[in-house]
């Protein structure tokens, strides 16, 4: 095949021209199959940390929130209700929280940060039913040994008010402790380690 009388010029500059037009075409379609990949505005502020302002709880008061869908308490135990923490731990299933349902900061007696305020998560760990909060010592119909804690009604299971499980119900698991860390002496930040990015 002979190459007489063909612009050899103009074919590098057509074959560029072309390799160029395509690149751009390339570029053009993956710029929204890329974007689409990332998740939405509202996707991003479901997952994103809730703050709660405990300033204003009284000492025995729930706060809820949602965080990712889900309910979170947070709660300001009493004086008297840590001093009652140890006399359930014989009915535990899992009294030192074995089973990592907390972060390490949160591997303690009390299951918190600061004793005085619980964070948790407010689902039954059998079937993701929200437990009732229920502080209240030895009433009617939860019997003379209850001290205080969370009971879910759905199916009968019992925490006690550090969320740890007592034995013999169907949760098989204490309730999760969410990460989370102080911004302030009254600000707590749900959803977000120590130091992570906001």
């Amino acid at each position: 095949m002979s190459n007489d009388g063909v612009d050899l010029k103009k074919r590098r500059f057509l074959t560029i021209a072309t390799s160029v037009v395509g690149g751009l075409g390339v570029v053009a379609a993956g710029v929204p199959f890329a974007a689409s990949l990332r998740p939405s505005e509202r996707a991003r502020a479901l997952g994103a940390p809730v703050e709660v302002d405990v300033s204003r709880m009284e000492p025995g008061s729930i706060q809820r929130v949602q965080w990712r869908g889900r309910p979170v308490w947070v709660v300001h135990r009493t004086d008297a209700v840590l001093e009652r923490l140890p006399s359930v731990e014989g009915k535990l299933r899992d009294p030192a929280s074995q089973v990592l349902q907390q972060p390490a900061y949160a591997a303690n007696p009390h299951r918190s940060i600061r004793p005085e305020f619980l964070v948790l998560v407010g689902s039954c760990t059998h079937l993701g039913c929200s437990p009732s909060y229920r502080p209240e010592v030895a009433p009617a119909d939860l019997g003379p040994e209850w001290q205080g804690g969370f009971f879910c009604a759905c199916h009968g299971s019992r925490f006690d008010l550090a969320g740890r499980v007592y034995q013999g119900v169907p949760a098989p698991t204490n309730l999760l402790v969410p990460p989370h860390h102080y911004v302030s002496d009254t600000v707590i930040r749900v959803g977000e380690e120590q130091g992570a990015a906001a």
